[in-house]
């Protein structure tokens, strides 16, 4: 869950809070998917951060948001690392614990009403609380994972406003699905007509971490540029996912704003 907020701190205040997953991913590159029993030659191996919180946290951060992340890492090296990694990217860690007794967890906090949200329902569960529904700005998942909460297959933009439709019954306020090199779809109680947010067409290396690109670049929007529309939010964020997919790797194919358009900012 990424959240735009102004956190008081020691130093100040936050503008992005993300409530989420820290994981080291262990990505191996072969030719084709094994079948069961098989064994087959790979061609590259890479150990990188990543985790769906964490991964937004750092997008969020790399676009200059002031960010901290909430979460529980392991004691173990691969938590020291996690933690020297965020402070790399100039995520704040005050929050951010270590345990040898569990594995890397999500911690929770509370929220005023003032406070924007946006819940990324991953992995999804058919039954999901309907709280999340309610209590949440903005609700932002794949197609995927938007059949597994409605129960509507999606394959394009039509069934995605299907989708929408459903969610917004739900009690969400505001709806975007994405649909990877298609794009995205916005709905809102306000505006109800499915508006398609078009990606650009890039040559895409490795898509893995993308959703989560897009969602940090929208809390920083959010964040920074509150009288955004929606909609112009999700097409920035929709391009520098874009820039993401071009390069190998999750928070590592991740931009800094230093190397976007300026006019994104």
């Amino acid at each position: 869950m990424s959240i735009p907020v102004n956190l008081p701190s020691d130093t100040g205040v936050y503008d992005v809070v993300v409530v989420g997953s820290c994981m080291i991913d262990l990505v191996s590159f072969t030719p084709r998917l094994p079948k069961a029993g098989e064994t087959i030659h790979g061609h590259k191996f890479l150990i990188g951060f990543g985790g769906k919180g964490a991964n937004q946290c750092i997008q969020a951060a790399r676009l200059g948001a002031k960010s901290a992340m909430v979460s529980k890492v392991g004691k173990d090296s691969f938590g020291d690392n996690y933690i020297q990694n965020f402070k790399s990217n100039g995520v704040s860690t005050d929050y951010v614990g270590q345990t040898d007794e569990a594995s890397t967890g999500v911690a929770p906090i509370t929220v005023n009403d003032e406070v924007k949200t946006i819940f990324n329902p991953a992995p999804a569960v058919a039954d999901l609380d309907p709280e999340f529904y309610k209590e949440t700005d903005l609700f932002c998942c794949n197609e995927t994972e938007a059949e597994i909460l409605t129960g509507i297959e999606v394959s394009n933009t039509e069934d995605a406003a299907k989708a929408g439709s459903v969610l917004l019954e739900k009690g969400c306020r505001s709806v975007i699905i994405t649909l990877g090199a298609e794009g995205s779809v916005l709905m809102s109680l306000d505006k109800r007509a499915p508006r398609y947010i078009p990606t650009r067409k890039v040559k895409a290396v490795d898509t893995t971490g993308a959703g989560d690109s897009f969602v940090g670049a929208l809390a920083f929007y959010m964040a920074y540029y509150p009288c955004m529309e929606l909609e112009e939010m999700s097409r920035r964020a929709c391009d520098i996912a874009s820039v993401s997919v071009q390069a190998q790797g999750t928070q590592s194919s991740y931009p800094h704003r230093a190397q976007l358009p300026q006019e994104l900012f």
